[in-house]
């Protein structure tokens, strides 16, 4: 570890990357969350961690070292803290600086697993009250969600997809409204920045759960927070004598302590549909557009052998060890046997009286009975199955499988894979243990040892099909097709299919595993913002596939032919199989006359500078081409799904379409000054809008 960290400073020096040299580098970073796990080695760990602090200050970076969630960092390292909130974290000395290094914008998904979001209300809230209460550095993770491309996913069990919820998804889009409302805060948080540097902010107490932040010394510089902690109801305080109404679970944000340019729960940016047509500019596919599916393409096949290890493979006595025998190189380890059944009577063969048990330690598992695919398991356990078995010698073929190494945890570095015992019980021929018996081992697949995923040099093992085999296990197939137009990012649906890997052009798409449906209960028909998240909060996708769509990066693809290769390990239907293009063709927007006033306009002298106000924007190369839903009065319902409520002002759309149509972006205002009437008194009125992009 001391060479590896001393290999990296060291070529951080050379290029002149730390402040001290005139880089970018202010800070470093030694161990991640260990303090969660120190325990579990006693007085090693404790030893370790004081060893770790000395080793990285030695190394004279000039820049601090941190430690996150290390309670007990050693001077001059700074702990800092990890979590969805951090407001009531305080370092281990007053000589260390609040820091929040990793602010959890989402969670991450697993294969089996519900699709988690965070609302942005919540986290505006969180970042707001760290700030309110001497935070002094805050980082998200993840602000842009990416994809485990390859083998790369952690885990086990976490998908190809590293969405996380972020404000920038995986294909590099706006993800809104949570990047801009997250960006409006930054810019609340920067106007309060003369105030935040003068020294510890005094406390008040507003309300039984409200309570005052406020920074200033004796010039005239001032900003303060107004916090209503309450997750259920709204309150209304008095600040300096003026009152502030304060949304349940809030933080309202002052940079000259009178006036509030930003309250968390109040969204004053649009939110995004994702959507287009096929090929016939007709039909909608759910969020993303097919451009192409792949019923009419020329398919070619190559069956992975079951029983044959052909010359690669070797003997041993015993079941071993999968990650220290593949040495990480593949995802699978073929496990191979005879069992020999002797005097089984006419009435035995073909029957499946017989059971095979197999613990495996992960992550997934299938078997087979002399060639014939019996069925899979997943996790960790004990897998059972009820089996035929024939006189004489029977070949059992177990692949073992691999699904992202474990990556955290106390000695998660002695945890195994593979199967560790294996059994076959009859209630007329008794047990037969066969995990001492020898057994055959082939590292990966022929298919990967022939490279069938590469662009070029492997032909020969290819075979052309007139019809293409479905739902038939342990197939590689290839094919072809044309790159889209334009730069929307590109999405390879593979919902048709049941388990394995995905390459285009040689590149390594990473594992699906459609097959594997989240549970059907735990989701969130509404996900509401208040009161403490949790990654199980705000879940949907409950008994669908947790990952069926695939980022393919443009830079992946040419002009004419790309090659599509797929190796499927339980069975599917490549046939049915689409490629789809994501980009905007809705923009929607819902803000109310209570709101804060547009931060755009909090200093200007513009009529509108205390009017709420929202941007429509679809974004670069498009612009709006109708109004699909307009209304100023008491609307209802959200975006792809709006109503008009009991109070509605007639001239909605007309108003909204003048101010929008044919530009590719417009600002509206929640005003009747805007809309040149009330068309309600005495009710608080909002403006919802959903407007089409081409």
């Amino acid at each position: 570890m001391e060479r590896f960290t001393s290999k990296i400073v060291g070529m951080m020096k050379a290029e002149n990357l730390f402040y001290p040299q005139g880089g970018p580098i202010i800070l470093c970073q030694i161990e991640n969350e260990y303090g969660n796990i120190d325990s579990s080695y006693g007085q090693a760990g404790k030893a370790y961690i004081k060893w770790a602090a000395k080793m990285a200050v030695a190394l004279d970076t000039g820049v601090p070292w941190i430690m996150c969630n290390q309670a007990d960092a050693p001077d001059p390292i700074i702990n800092t803290c990890n979590g969805f909130y951090c407001d009531n974290f305080q370092p281990n000395s007053n000589q260390k600086p609040k820091m929040w290094t990793e602010n959890w914008s989402g969670w991450f998904q697993s294969f089996g697993g519900r699709k988690p979001h965070r609302p942005v209300e919540d986290i505006a809230f969180a970042v707001a009250r760290f700030y309110e209460k001497e935070g002094t550095f805050q980082n998200y993770y993840m602000y842009h969600g990416g994809t485990n491309f390859g083998r790369t996913a952690g885990g086990p069990y976490i998908t190809t997809s590293y969405d996380y919820d972020a404000p920038l998804n995986e294909y590099g889009n706006v993800n809104q409204p949570k990047w801009g409302h997250l960006k409006d805060l930054h810019y609340a948080i920067q106007l309060c920045e003369p105030a935040l540097i003068l020294q510890a902010p005094a406390s008040l107490k507003l309300g039984p759960m409200q309570e005052g932040h406020v920074y200033t010394d004796e010039s005239d510089t001032c900003a303060a927070f107004l916090a209503n902690i309450d997750s259920e109801s709204d309150a209304t305080v008095t600040f300096r004598g003026k009152s502030y109404h304060l949304p349940a679970w809030s933080v309202s944000i002052l940079p000259d302590c009178k006036e509030v340019v930003f309250n968390t729960a109040q969204v004053n940016v649009q939110s995004l549909r994702w959507t287009t047509d096929t090929g016939s500019g007709d039909e909608e596919v759910d969020t993303q557009k097919s451009f192409m599916t792949l019923s009419e393409t020329p398919w070619e096949i190559y069956k992975e052998p079951i029983s044959d290890r052909r010359g690669n493979s070797f003997m041993f006595g015993g079941l071993l060890e999968q990650i220290n025998t593949t040495k990480d190189m593949s995802d699978y380890l073929w496990y191979s046997s005879i069992l020999v059944m002797e005097n089984l009577n006419s009435s035995q063969i073909g029957t499946s009286e017989f059971t095979l048990s197999i613990h495996d330690m992960g992550y997934a598992t299938h078997v087979f009975v002399n060639g014939n695919y019996i069925g899979s398991g997943s996790h960790s356990g004990q897998l059972a199955f009820p089996i035929n078995l024939n006189s004489g010698g029977n070949k059992l073929d177990l692949l073992s499988m691999t699904v992202g190494l474990q990556n955290y945890g106390a000695f998660f570095d002695t945890w195994g894979a593979g199967i560790n015992d294996v059994v076959v019980d009859s209630n007329n021929h008794g047990t037969y243990n066969l995990s001492l018996e020898p057994w055959e081992y082939q590292v990966g697949l022929q298919g990967e040892a022939f490279q069938l995923f590469a662009e070029q040099g492997n032909s020969m093992y290819w075979t052309s099909v007139a019809e293409v085999p479905r739902n038939q296990p342990m197939i590689w197939y290839k094919t072809t097709f044309g790159a889209p137009e334009g730069n929307d990012p590109v999405v390879l649906d593979l919902e048709s299919m049941g388990k394995g890997r995905a390459w285009v052009n040689g590149e390594d798409i990473g594992r699906y595993w459609p097959a594997y449906h989240a549970p059907l209960t735990g989701c969130s028909k509404d996900c509401p913002y208040k009161g403490p998240f949790n990654q199980d909060k705000c879940s949907t996708n409950c008994g669908q596939s947790s990952q069926s769509r695939y980022h393919v990066p443009r830079s992946w693809l040419k002009d004419g032919k790309n090659l599509l290769v797929l190796f499927e390990e339980i069975g599917g239907d490549p046939t049915q199989i689409k490629f789809l293009t994501s980009s905007i063709s809705s923009v929607c927007a819902h803000v109310g006359e209570t709101h804060s006033s547009t931060l755009s306009h909090w200093t200007s002298k513009d009529l509108l500078e205390s009017i709420p106000m929202v941007n429509i924007d679809c974004g670069i190369g498009k612009f709006i081409i109708a109004i699909q839903f307009a209304s100023y009065g008491t609307p209802k319902g959200t975006c792809g799904s709006f109503s008009n409520g009991s109070c509605h002002a007639v001239n909605s759309r007309l108003v909204v379409e003048q101010a929008c149509n044919g530009r590719r972006t417009c600002s509206l205002a929640a005003s009747n000054l805007f809309f040149g009437h009330d068309p309600c008194r005495n009710i608080t009125k909002q403006l919802a809008v959903e407007a089409i992009c081409s």
